[in-house]
């Protein structure tokens, strides 16, 4: 990058984004093109000096989380515009597309009191279904009604592990256009990231060449496809990103126009052809649509307290699956880089913001380790194992309802019986730790990626393959699959001390979903809503869900007696009917969570706004 090229950058090439929020503070994250001097931030007027966090990514891209604490700051319900100013020099007021008609400045408005919000998960910029962040936004700048209080984003924000070819050609251009932090490898043949091969006849290979393998065979029904096969389980990891450089670029790609701007993608690249050119030219094309929407989702998450956690594509297919998984993946040199390389993204970009103040002491060490011009190995190795061994990345928002958004990831209860098996979502400490934050509330919502109550006939299917020693195959990972944790969790449904309005809200499973939950054979039960909305931008095989859908109501529907041999007898389900469907409960298609909410804590309104602006509604069970 020459120096014409450093000059031309915009200053701010990602964000802003709002992320936490609360009545006296407010944070603030985004990255920009150089150091910034002595930055303040202006709310409704008033200047306040930010407690700023700046960690170098590399010579022109540099991470900020910007701090205002005040009492008062923001007052309940209230629009507070803010600027973010340099030298009493505007960064935000010029920014192409990021106020809604009729301001000048963003704002923000904080509700302590959730009457509703926005959730969703999966993302996958090259997929063909549109993205549904684009119509958050034009629900937002249409609407007369309440803003919803926040957006919550429920895991697969990025795919680190599915990545279109002309998507890594536009990384390998952001690297190059930032001079984003190389590092060294171990455990491979490439020394190091700058030595990776971007052209388009060398990508879709990672899975078979670059891909760390497996060395052990499992003896079970399908040892063939265990036998040598890629510690990285997706079946789409053609070009799985492995570099802390790589992933940082996907991230300023997938949530700013900026960069989109300055980089160029060949429609037709020499040296592919026949399917993978036919592939590339697919994908390119889903990121034009992808691209265009982009100044939208800037604008939305510069106006929502945006909230975020991790499921495995933030990290990679099946991260932490089954205990024989975690030997595999973190016992050999180069899969422990990639995967520690992928937390220590989703730290910067998604989990600092979250709850700033547990991970004052980690942010002290990312700057440290970040801050010279190349990676060094052994400080990278023992930043990523202290962040492999964090364990607070949960957190909660104090908030009526309480909301508790669960590390499904992370603390796992690993099978005792059998390594190979599904692990516990949740260990019996992380378990007990949540239930010391529901006891004493009237009402809470919970945050799993994983729905607590999924379909029943999936998890069936899921368990079979598990049996046949195949749980990598089929991503069995569900709350029932392991006896400790399946017990536990739904134990505390039953506790008399928890809450009497249970909604969770899930994704993960690209397609959506609303149940209502009772325990059989109590009065007075808890109501728990089951509110599963995916994906963003992804969605189901459409051939294979209806069918689903349809066995699912005939073998598990309200009257069987199949209800009976679950883990979940003591529990009542019913699926709401999306838009007054008769027999469907099943929604393929992409779109985001909406969730209005009553005084009592219940849902008055569960739909998903679909990326085409229309709406479904999850009516509730007809009374029999």
């Amino acid at each position: 990058m020459d120096s014409s090229q450093t000059l031309s950058l915009p200053t701010l090439i990602a964000g802003p984004i709002v992320r936490h929020c609360d009545h006296s503070s407010m944070t603030l994250w985004l990255v920009s093109s150089r150091p910034l001097e002595a930055p303040v931030l202006t709310l409704n007027g008033n200047r306040h000096q930010p407690h700023i966090d700046e960690i170098p990514l590399g010579e022109a891209a540099w991470m900020y989380l910007l701090r205002v604490s005040a009492d008062g700051l923001l007052p309940e319900g209230k629009a507070v515009s803010y600027d973010l100013s340099e030298d009493k020099r505007s960064l935000l007021f010029d920014m192409d597309g990021l106020t809604y008609s009729g301001d000048s400045l963003p704002n923000v408005i904080f509700s302590s009191h959730i009457h509703s919000l926005l959730h969703g998960s999966c993302r996958n910029p090259h997929h063909h279904s549109g993205d549904a962040l684009v119509a958050a936004d034009t629900l937002l700048a249409e609407a007369s009604a309440e803003r919803p209080a926040l957006l919550m984003l429920s895991g697969d924000q990025v795919y680190i592990d599915d990545i279109a070819g002309p998507m890594l050609y536009a990384i390998k251009q952001v690297i190059e256009l930032l001079k984003l932090r190389q590092e060294d490898f171990v455990g491979t043949p490439l020394t190091g990231s700058d030595k990776i091969d971007y052209t388009p006849a060398n990508m879709y290979q990672r899975y078979k060449g670059l891909l760390p393998h497996t060395q052990y065979p499992a003896k079970t029904a399908l040892w063939r496809w265990y036998i040598n096969h890629p510690i990285f389980t997706s079946s789409i990891a053609d070009n799985h990103l492995v570099s802390f450089a790589e992933m940082s670029a996907l991230y300023l790609l997938v949530w700013s126009p900026e960069l989109w701007h300055l980089i160029d993608i060949p429609k037709s690249p020499q040296g592919l052809g026949g399917k993978r050119l036919t592939q590339w030219q697919k994908e390119w094309e889903h990121l034009l649509a992808f691209r265009a929407g982009l100044t939208q989702v800037r604008r939305l998450m510069a106006h929502l307290p945006t909230y975020m956690i991790f499921d495995d594509h933030d990290i990679t297919d099946d991260w932490n699956l089954t205990a024989k998984w975690e030997e595999a993946a973190y016992g050999h040199a180069f899969s422990k880089r990639i995967i520690g390389n992928a937390l220590l993204s989703y730290c910067l970009f998604q989990g600092i913001g979250n709850a700033p103040a547990k991970f004052e002491s980690v942010i002290t060490d990312l700057k440290a380790t970040l801050s010279p011009p190349r990676l060094a190995a052994s400080e990278q190795d023992a930043l990523i194992d202290r962040l492999l061994k964090f364990e607070d990345w949960h957190f909660h928002l104090d908030t009526q309802p309480r909301l508790v958004v669960l590390d499904t990831r992370t603390r796992r209860w690993r099978s005792e019986s059998n390594l190979a098996k599904p692990s516990g979502l949740m260990d019996w400490e992380a378990l007990m730790d949540f239930q010391q934050q529901l006891i004493g509330q009237e009402k809470v919502i919970i945050v799993s990626a994983a729905p607590m109550f999924g379909v029943k006939l999936i998890e069936a299917v899921q368990r079979t393959a598990t049996l046949l020693g195949g749980s990598l195959l089929v991503d069995a990972e569900n709350w029932m699959a392991h006896p400790g944790s399946a017990g536990a969790l739904l134990s505390m449904f039953m506790h008399r001390k928890t809450p009497q309005e249970f909604i969770i809200l899930s994704g993960d499973v690209h397609y959506s979903f609303a149940y209502d939950v009772r325990i059989r054979f109590r009065h007075a039960s808890p109501n728990i809503y089951q509110i599963t909305s995916s994906g963003i931008k992804n969605q189901f095989p459409e051939k294979l869900l209806p069918w689903f859908d349809k066995l699912n109501g005939w073998l598990y529907g309200y009257f069987s007696p199949l209800n009976l041999f679950t883990k979940r007898k003591r529990m009542l389900i019913r699926g709401r009917r999306p838009n007054g469907e008769r027999s469907k409960r099943l929604v393929n298609q992409s779109g985001i969570g909406l969730v209005h909410l009553s005084d009592s804590g219940a849902p008055s309104r569960i739909a998903v706004l679909h990326a085409d602006m229309r709406q479904t509604e999850f009516l509730p069970p007809r009374e029999h």
